[in-house]
């Protein structure tokens, strides 16, 4: 029941053009960026070649794309969310999915893993661009993937995230607004370095960012792996208890 919920999902995301819309546009900045991360390491390629431990082509192209791939993703996960449980309480088909024979598990677990799956498609289309400098070079590909798997990982806790701030209202723009302001304050939460060393520790641990940075230096670390896991983990519970409310109150 939860492939088949899932795959509905999807199947509804590629059915609005604002899917399309967003994977178009996406591509065609990442592009943009691509080349321009790439011109700028044949121009710096004469002074790397005479330096002892010089960044390599996955330091200065791969890298800086994946960081600003997890920025964009933070963007446009909202977009992707808000519709997911917020429409269906506002077409008043939300009962009917609860009044179904399916446990709420499945309906939350189903809808996240739909849209897991859409950025997991983005995120193949990108690596296209990266993979494609195995034609002219060789690459970190241990960094590569480990960095791969960060954006997934990220990916991943945003759509728990939208789920749950999708379920707390019947208006998808609120949905929306709601998501891209919680995970921005996850996101920037570290910035603020004047608070006493246990607070700072505290909001760097609690950073989308901090735990990103990591995996894309090639850094695997069971820390940043449970901080993403739980993370996903607390939302999509969130999510569920929130649905039991829901149907208890009818």
């Amino acid at each position: 029941m939860i492939f088949t919920i899932a795959v509905r999902e999807l199947k509804n995301l590629f059915l609005s053009p604002l899917a399309w819309a967003i994977l178009a546009v996406l591509q065609l900045v990442l592009a943009f960026l691509f080349l321009s991360q790439l011109d700028t390491y044949m121009a710096w390629q004469a002074r790397l070649s005479g330096m002892e431990g010089a960044p390599g082509v996955t330091d200065i192209v791969v890298a800086p794309l994946f960081q600003t791939v997890g920025f964009l993703l933070l963007l446009i996960a909202p977009a992707i969310t808000m519709r997911s449980l917020s429409e269906e309480q506002r077409n008043r088909t939300l009962t009917l999915l609860l009044s179904a024979p399916v446990s709420l598990r499945d309906i939350v677990l189903g809808k996240f893993l739909g849209i897991t799956l859409f950025f997991f498609i983005l995120l193949l289309m990108l690596m296209a661009m990266p993979l494609s400098l195995y034609m002219g070079t060789t690459l970190d590909t241990g960094k590569m993937l480990a960095g791969l798997l960060g954006l997934a990982l990220l990916a991943s806790a945003f759509s728990a995230i939208g789920l749950f701030m999708s379920s707390l209202t019947e208006q998808p723009v609120v949905a929306a607004i709601s998501t891209l302001g919680l995970l921005m304050l996850l996101w920037i939460i570290d910035w603020n370095g004047n608070t006493g060393e246990n607070v700072s520790g505290l909001f760097q641990y609690l950073s989308l960012k901090t735990h990103l940075n990591a995996f894309l230096k090639g850094l695997f670390s069971t820390r940043d792996l449970v901080y993403y896991l739980l993370l996903t983990g607390v939302f999509l519970i969130l999510g569920i208890r929130r649905l039991d409310q829901k149907r208890l109150t009818g």
